[in-house]
């Protein structure tokens, strides 16, 4: 027995040893400063209860008070392991082995155990500031948060042909674009897709074939030559649509026409197919011209792309067993759903599922994704509840919801004018996206001239001002609200420059830069020179926060909620502010460090505002 206790002893020490041993290297390729210490405690687990195995570390950042991160795996531990012949009597003998069995770290200052079993920790602030000059020297892509997705698709904006993008596009659009941006950020391979309505598939607000028939009639009757006819021809595209609806709706021989053109297009008659490609033409120019404002980038797979692999997709779900007739359509039947999922019609045509379940099939087996996003509105989420569920049951998709690849619909609420219904013009029309990006310049252009800023600056500088500032506005006062929210559209709110809103947070960023060329300082000489030291309480507060940007990301991404990381850029701004009140920065003899730190929080607000595709302005 002594033998073997003492075999036992010589293997869980020479276990500690090799584990502590690992961790410097571990630590550095962790990732996030949340992901370094759960390999810590990870490290600490597998020494304090090694017959336990998946065993997750619970860690988060906790309450000041109590110190910066806690772990929080001793209750848990203690629900599975008593009983099971253990000698620890209780949870609190857990946190407290778990907090003896941490490998040596730099990182940690000290360690406290609280209440049953809570390992609070507090961080070493030299070991802060020497991971803020690491990043402030290698760039701050060295705090890409490590996902377990190497590629995605994100699909969003997905405007339909021949309509203009109106307001109801702008989430969408950003919100897609946001979340395409921070997992690029984390290393992600973004297949970024503009599922555009090109075809007519999308059961209510789409253009349907027969209005394909409708447009081309039209083209063919109001330009004759219409192969050389150009948008600047056909002028607005959204009344040149409205045109020929009335002409549909009211001329039975157009109307006839139309349907006769539908026949020849789907039949794949050049003429007609040639017609319905410069339609989608003018009206790519169109969306294009939006995106190119906004600084958003799209790969257009339309509908239309898709079209060749229904059938074949349709087939596969049959052979497993899925598709049923019912009332003379083919459909999937849902577990808990009232109605069920129609993949062909009555009429044999396909739709929004059958396209949907195509591309599905062909981002999995084709374009090899491990995640799936579709940015689309609230409402459709009963659509791609029903959805998925047929893609688990054919076996596509993994069950668990945790587990990749996985697909996931990243619903959204309402833009709402100050009425608190839809936003709309005064004419009831929906407010074209053009025309809001507009305002929004005009507006910040006028408040600038106010300022007297168009005797200081030249016209290029207050134009770019003028944009930036305007279109970020628009984005943050969108991005800042839970998603799944309606937010109110008011300009005089996302305008202002006092509270949270991007005004403010850039004309913050633009006071960081303007200390840092008051003092005359070379920021790229002093990083690699100067010390960054974080000896005051709001030094180190900030210097925390700053840290914690690669974790904010993370959790941006796996719950793919953009306002978490405006929170952070809005907290990190109050952060500066409260330092900067309390240290003085140029002129002090801590100037070095703090200037370091006025960098820092500099280079992060400025990955913030990219990653929310908002451009920053260096003067005010």
């Amino acid at each position: 027995t002594d033998t073997l206790g003492a075999t036992s002893r010589r293997f869980f020490l020479a276990t500690k040893a090799q584990l502590i041993s690992t961790m410097a290297a571990d630590e550095e390729n962790a990732g996030s400063l949340k992901q370094k210490l759960a390999k810590l405690f990870e490290a600490s687990l597998r020494v304090t209860v090694p017959d336990e195995s998946d065993i997750e570390p619970l860690v988060a950042a906790c309450n000041p008070r109590h110190g910066d991160y806690q772990c929080n795996n001793a209750m848990s531990l203690w629900t599975r392991i008593k009983g099971k012949g253990t000698n620890f009597r209780g949870p609190q003998p857990i946190g407290r082995a778990i907090k003896e069995n941490l490998p040596a770290s730099e990182m940690i200052k000290r360690c406290e155990i609280a209440g049953p079993g809570f390992v609070n920790v507090e961080l070493s602030e030299q070991w802060i500031a020497k991971s803020i000059q690491e990043m402030l020297i290698n760039g701050i892509e060295t705090w890409a948060p490590k996902l377990p997705v190497k590629r995605a698709v994100v699909d969003f904006s997905s405007p339909n042909i021949a309509k203009e993008m109106h307001v109801g596009h702008l989430r969408s659009t950003i919100i897609g674009d946001t979340l395409a941006r921070m997992l690029e950020f984390s290393n992600v391979e973004v297949l970024r897709r503009n599922h555009v309505g090109d075809w007519g598939t999308q059961p209510k607000n789409a253009i349907t074939v027969l209005q394909f028939g409708m447009l081309i009639e039209f083209l063919f009757e109001k330009f004759p030559d219409w192969e050389v006819a150009n948008s600047q021809a056909i002028g607005d595209l959204e009344a040149f649509y409205k045109a020929s609806k009335q002409r549909f709706d009211t001329d039975p021989d157009f109307k006839e026409r139309a349907q006769q053109a539908v026949v020849s297009l789907q039949g794949g008659a050049e003429k007609y197919r040639k017609a319905w490609s410069q339609i989608c033409e003018i009206s790519r120019r169109g969306y294009e011209r939006v995106y190119e404002r906004l600084g958003v980038h799209l790969e257009e797979k339309g509908e239309s792309f898709y079209n060749p692999f229904i059938t074949r997709t349709l087939e596969l779900l049959s052979e497993k067993g899925l598709i049923e007739e019912s009332e003379g359509a083919r459909v999937i039947f849902i577990e808990g759903k009232n109605i069920p999922l129609i993949v062909v019609k009555r009429d044999g045509g396909f739709n929004y599922a059958s396209t949907d379940l195509a591309a599905l099939w062909y981002r999995l087996n084709e374009e090899k994704v491990d995640w799936i996003v579709y940015v689309t509105d609230v409402g459709q989420r009963e659509h791609f509840e029903m959805f998925f569920t047929a893609a688990k049951r054919a076996g596509w998709l993994p069950s668990e919801n945790n587990k990749f690849p996985k697909a996931s619909h990243v619903g959204f609420g309402l833009v709402l004018g100050e009425d608190g219904k839809r936003f709309r013009t005064r004419s009831t029309e929906v407010v074209r996206l053009v025309d809001l990006l507009d305002e929004a310049k005009s507006r910040c252009r006028a408040a600038l001239v106010e300022r007297g800023k168009d005797a200081e600056w030249t016209s290029e500088e207050l134009e770019q001002t003028a944009e930036a500032v305007g279109y970020g506005a628009v984005k943050y006062a969108d991005l800042k609200n839970n998603r799944l929210t309606n937010y109110t559209f008011n300009f005089d709110q996302m305008l202002n420059d006092k509270g949270n809103t991007a005004v403010y947070l850039l004309y913050a960023h633009a006071r960081i830069c303007s200390i840092i060329r008051k003092s005359g300082k070379d920021m790229e000489e002093l990083k690699k020179t100067g010390k960054l030291e974080l000896n005051h309480p709001d030094e180190r507060v900030l210097g925390l926060h700053l840290l914690q940007f690669a974790e904010i990301v993370e959790d941006a991404c796996t719950n793919l909620l953009p306002n978490v990381l405006c929170e952070y850029l809005y907290n990190l701004s109050e952060d500066f502010t409260r330092f900067y009140s309390n240290c003085q920065v140029v002129g002090s003899q801590e100037e070095t460090s703090r200037l370091l730190l006025c960098e820092a929080t500099a280079i992060v607000m400025r990955k913030c505002f990219y990653l929310l595709g908002i451009t920053p302005v260096y003067k005010i």
